[in-house]
């Protein structure tokens, strides 16, 4: 039977959650080195430095509900938000200026301690109007970078290099926050071709800005979440950590050897279609399944809408072009679902068997499209919702970033809080 643990190794196992060595040798009074000492066993506390102890854990905060902290620029819907919170992550400040997503936003998160800030241009003084934070993540609009007519700006006196290439740009927004604030490490997410927009010029521009202006390892991917979701949507991630703090190398050799699930083996529609059998818990008041479990007939297509499309379809085949319809069955994977999913659907049809007219997907198959649970409220009209999953992001896939970034923003922060300062990178 084993012996109970004395007193003192207790007290000391408990400050350890709280407290860094440091830290506590500071409360104490005492040297990190003998923190160790006592912590080892190697020589037993003294009785005042334990009457100390036991004071200062009486008095101690609660532990923290979240193991690191994270803002949410050009936040959507929280969909990006979604994927850290599965990690630990707690946000402490939210930015999005479409006052429909700030709806459904609120809705799914309705005890945040703050606001959500609207638009982003309008901070003015990062340092003081944005919260301290472990990590940024943004989403943003890939708008054109104009980086021409920089030695006309020069000759007029003008800026020009790092902030004439981004003034004008929402990347600049999240520019100036990174460069304010300084955390620890960022997830920007965009489109694929961000990489080859303007000849690959744009993305030139980003990768100097995080590296060279801001002081960031970076490293990036195109991920397909297909991977995760039945749906090909592929999305670049930019991962940035501090490089004053290092794991340059470590960072790059996992994100090279990024573990993602298999391709072949991903889930199929119907995994996150309704049944239609009567079996599921309509989670929508009727909205997208009537009380027979069926889905509402406002989302089959009309004889007419069909019709069009399937001409439309013709003549660009005959043209040799590839537009057209994506009509699909339950046990394949969908294209990629677009902000315009609203206007006919045409990306996603839904087989409904020969001789039926095909059905758009319902705004609650949208969100499981993209790993969104059942849980996740729709408080928007169809129109919106469309728009706003089809502008979000595979929860899950940026679930599994943020696990792979976690180990090292947590090797940070306890660098940080033991302040050790490895060699920079």
């Amino acid at each position: 039977m084993n012996s109970p643990l004395p007193e003192a190794a207790i007290l000391l196992a408990e400050a350890k959650k709280l407290y860094s060595q440091k830290e506590l040798a500071s409360l104490l009074n005492k040297v990190p080195r003998t923190i160790a000492r006592w912590e080892s066993g190697e020589c037993p506390v003294d009785p005042n430095a334990l009457l100390v102890l036991r004071n200062i854990l009486s008095k101690a905060p609660a532990p923290a509900d979240h193991d690191f902290t994270f803002i949410d620029l050009f936040a959507g819907i929280g969909g990006i938000r979604k994927g850290f919170e599965a990690q630990g992550g707690k946000c402490v400040w939210t930015s999005e200026w479409d006052s429909y997503s700030q709806k459904t936003y609120k809705a799914n998160y309705p005890n945040d301690d703050h606001d959500i800030h609207g638009d982003i241009t309008l901070i003015d003084d990062p340092v003081n109007q944005v919260p301290d934070h472990d990590v940024l993540l943004a989403g943003f609009p890939c708008q054109p970078f104009s980086i021409a007519g920089v030695s006309k700006r020069n000759s007029l006196g003008l800026s020009h290099g790092f902030d004439c290439s981004t003034q004008g740009t929402l990347f600049f927004d999240v520019e100036r926050i990174i460069l304010a604030k300084q955390p620890k490490a960022f997830l920007l997410e965009n489109v694929k071709n961000l990489v080859n927009h303007d000849k690959g010029r744009t993305f030139s521009v980003i990768k100097q800005v995080l590296e060279e202006r801001l002081g960031y390892n970076i490293t990036y991917k195109v991920i397909d979440g297909k991977h995760f979701v039945p749906q090909h949507r592929e999305r670049i991630l930019i991962v940035g950590f501090r490089k004053d703090i290092g794991f340059k190398d470590a960072i790059g050799d996992n994100w090279k050897n990024l573990n993602l699930p298999s391709l072949d083996d991903g889930p199929k529609l119907s995994s996150i279609l309704h049944p239609e059998d009567g079996t599921e818990i309509d989670v929508d008041d009727g909205r997208c399944i009537d009380k027979n479990g069926k889905v509402q007939k406002k989302y089959i297509l009309t004889d007419k809408l069909w019709a069009y499309l399937q001409a439309y379809a013709d003549k660009h085949k005959a043209a040799g072009n590839g537009f057209g319809f994506g009509l699909v069955t339950p046990d394949k994977t969908a294209r990629t679902l677009s902000a315009r999913y609203y206007k006919d659907g045409s990306e996603i049809l839904i087989f409904r068997g020969k001789g039926k007219n095909p059905r758009r997907l319902t705004p609650r198959e949208c969100a499981r499209l993209m790993g969104f649970g059942d849980d996740f409220k729709i408080p928007v009209s169809d129109t919106r919702a469309y728009k706003q999953f089809g502008n979000s992001v595979v929860v899950p896939l940026v679930a599994h970033v943020a696990g792979f970034m976690k180990p090292f923003i947590m090797e940070m922060k306890k660098l940080e809080a033991d302040n050790i300062h490895p060699r920079l990178f």
